[in-house]
């Protein structure tokens, strides 16, 4: 019962109205870029890597077009981030959040680029809600459009920041 009590309180604070976003609205792609390389995957296909460790379709061309081994994206959507959702939801509405959220919107946005801050804050926020963890494959997941730009050249430089701006906060889990 909390969850949805956190969500609906993340999405209202977020303004994701103006995005045009409904509260069960959820990523379905990702243009995934590398190395000069885009390509948009279904939600569904890095779940599955996620899971198996395996790509298929379009996510293995991409990936090997890219000299990426699927293996090291794989550890990048399910490595957790420890992070409580009202401590997180606080944090990013101040001005060092904020500015964390600028510095991850390079790695993390929306296609329009277009309420960057508004709905990564809510992806993250939505992703600690109920098991006050994130993984990038949970933000994926959670981000309230129905695309979604991952920048794999940057997104492990954008994990490792945003795990040392949350490191402060794990001691009040």
């Amino acid at each position: 019962m909390k969850q949805p009590i956190v969500a609906a309180a993340v999405l209202a604070s977020a303004g994701l109205v103006t995005l045009g976003a409904l509260p069960g609205a959820a990523a379905e792609n990702v243009r995934l870029n590398y190395r000069g390389f885009s390509r948009t995957v279904p939600v569904a296909a890095l779940v599955v890597l996620a899971e198996t460790g395996e790509s298929s379709g379009v996510l293995d061309g991409l990936l090997r077009q890219a000299g990426q081994e699927p293996g090291k994206l794989q550890s990048l959507l399910i490595s957790p981030l420890a992070a409580d959702p009202i401590l997180l939801d606080q944090t990013l509405n101040s001005l060092p959040g904020e500015w964390m959220l600028d510095q991850l919107g390079g790695s993390i946005h929306t296609g329009t680029d277009g309420a960057n801050r508004q709905a990564l804050r809510a992806a993250l926020v939505l992703s600690a809600s109920d098991d006050k963890q994130i993984t990038l494959l949970e933000v994926l997941q959670n981000y309230p459009t129905a695309e979604v730009v991952l920048e794999g050249d940057r997104i492990e430089a954008a994990y490792n920041s945003l795990a040392t701006f949350l490191q402060p906060l794990s001691i009040f889990l």
